[in-house]
């Protein structure tokens, strides 16, 4: 009788231990560059986390543009995303990770349909984050790629270099002639989306099928790649999600120049070592600015700072003259970007960089006056905040849109303006980075249990709409409402709203207008 027990039990362990010998053998393979890749299936999707695109940005490799990634040893472990970059996360962000961080983050994930593989060559979108080029990651929940691998898409989430560890400039590095200088975040980015030329195939991605997307200074850097010599030819088209397109959120600082009274990015290097008790301008004090620890070299640079930005950090993105050349709005003027299929828009609710100058509007004071507060209820300071919105997001996705437009390449213009559900007796207009959820259908991981029917009918809109694009290079397709290109006669815009979708004529047109005027008037 105990030998019959024994039986099926050890019959049932055998199962288990095959079962779990196939799961394991069944873990998706790539080979790349740099070695095997091991990663994980679910719900019909691969997902490799932490894949290394270069080299660890550590101790001499600390502020030069980013090495080759070093190659593995048999088989890399893929199932768990790598170090974010270093950072001050702001308390309660909903754009957190919760990941570790560490200086070693060059790391990006790609998520594909779990029946892809060489050969297929899927369409690739590229995803980078926002967080004002001081916080943020690949990581985010939000991030996920899963709902666009289930649409036929490879998407592929990067880091980058942040803070003072992404931009930073001193006369020591200057004198290393050790390559570019300063933008070293945007130098990852270019890395990262040549690591893609070089390896998405792999996965089943087509190279010369890649969208380059992003979100806030996500978007800010799409729009410098747009712009970048150094970008041509690593995509096909393009997103920009509250980017602006016309100057960089924060006064752009020269490598070495003042301008006007805004010191240089150098000054503020050295404003920064005098503050970690490091002088001179020599070998030896780029040693010891590269041997302090990364937390440090980071310090309390979060989003709050750049509310009030500290004289010891450049801000962002530095005019170096090979990196960045110019503002983008000279570059989309002289015509110096890349005419690429766009998708460019603004949350109703954006951000605003800073009050315009009083006497902003000029001779349109007045009926700028009557555009912005018909009423004359909002009082001065609404007002204020009305056209630093306009100024810095608004108006400027309507430039890039018309600028793409000229040179020959289709734009499509949007504006987000739908609240979840649960947030409708908070607010009442969709805030700055709101549309996330829904263009990656990550509803779930922004709102848990409160997401309701409407709001997974309007990510099936939004998602929806931007897969087509990363598709097909045109957001159109069967069951979305029609999304006409835009059109700089008419200035039609595609709002989302409570009701759903619809191509309207801008209700903001004449205060665009007026912005558009006060900035040529300023030329």
């Amino acid at each position: 009788m105990a030998t019959r027990v024994r039986r099926p039990a050890t019959a049932f362990l055998v199962l288990v231990l095959v079962a779990a010998g196939a799961a394991a053998a069944a873990a998706p393979e790539v080979r790349i560059e740099a070695g095997v890749l091991r990663g994980m299936t679910a719900g019909g999707v691969d997902a490799f986390k932490g894949i290394p695109y270069a080299a660890p940005p550590v101790g001499d490799l600390r502020w030069r543009a980013p090495q080759p990634a070093v190659p593995w040893p048999g088989v890399r472990d893929a199932t768990a995303y790598g170090h974010d970059c270093v950072q001050l996360p702001a308390p309660g962000d909903a754009g957190a990770s919760g990941s570790s961080r560490a200086e070693d983050c060059l790391v990006l994930n790609v998520w594909r349909p779990a029946s892809a593989g060489p050969g297929r060559r899927l369409p690739v979108l590229v995803w980078i984050h926002g967080g004002g080029f001081v916080s943020g990651a690949a990581s985010v929940p939000l991030f996920d790629g899963s709902a666009f691998a289930r649409d036929g898409v490879v998407l592929v989430g990067i880091n980058y270099r942040l803070g003072r560890l992404g931009f930073f400039a001193h006369p020591a590095l200057t004198a290393a002639h050790e390559g570019p200088l300063a933008n070293y975040g945007l130098m990852d980015q270019l890395a990262a989306l040549q690591w893609v030329r070089r390896n998405v195939a792999a996965f089943g991605g087509d190279p010369d099928a890649v969208t380059v997307a992003g979100e806030s200074a996500g978007g800010i850097a799409v729009i410098h790649l747009l712009t970048s010599p150094a970008a041509r030819g690593l995509f096909r088209r393009a997103a920009v999600l509250s980017g602006g397109g016309r100057t960089y959120l924060l006064p752009q600082r020269a490598l070495s120049a003042t301008t006007g009274s805004l010191p240089s990015a150098e000054a503020s290097g050295l404003a920064f070592a005098a503050s970690a008790g490091i002088t001179g301008t020599d070998a030896a004090a780029l040693r010891a600015l590269r041997a302090l620890p990364a937390e440090r070299v980071s310090g309390d640079l979060g989003m709050a700072a750049l509310l009030d930005l500290p004289a010891t950090y450049t801000g962002g993105p530095v005019r170096d003259g090979v990196i960045v050349t110019a503002q983008p709005e000279a570059a989309f003027r002289r015509g110096a970007f890349a005419p690429v299929p766009l998708v460019i828009g603004t949350t109703q609710d954006d951000l605003g960089a800073g009050p315009p100058p009083a006497d902003f509007f000029g001779p349109d004071a007045e009926q700028a006056r009557r555009a912005y507060d018909p009423g004359g209820s909002l009082g001065t300071a609404m007002v204020a905040a009305l056209v630093a919105e306009d100024l810095t997001m608004h108006e400027p996705a309507r430039f890039v849109a018309r600028a793409m437009t000229q040179a020959g390449a289709p734009a499509w213009l949007y504006r987000f303006d739908y609240v979840a559900e649960a947030l409708r007796a908070q607010t009442d207009s969709a805030g700055h980075a709101s549309e996330l959820a829904y263009v990656f259908a990550r509803l779930d991981a922004r709102y848990g249990s409160a997401v309701t029917d409407a709001d997974r009918r309007m990510a099936a809109l939004v998602h929806g709409y931007f897969a087509n694009f990363v598709r097909h290079g045109d957001p159109n397709g069967p069951g979305l409402p029609a999304w006409p290109r835009f059109d700089p006669a008419g200035f039609d815009l595609m709002l989302f709203t409570a009701t759903g979708a619809r191509v309207t004529p801008d209700p903001w047109r004449g205060r665009l207008a007026l912005v558009e005027r006060a900035l040529a008037r300023r030329q």
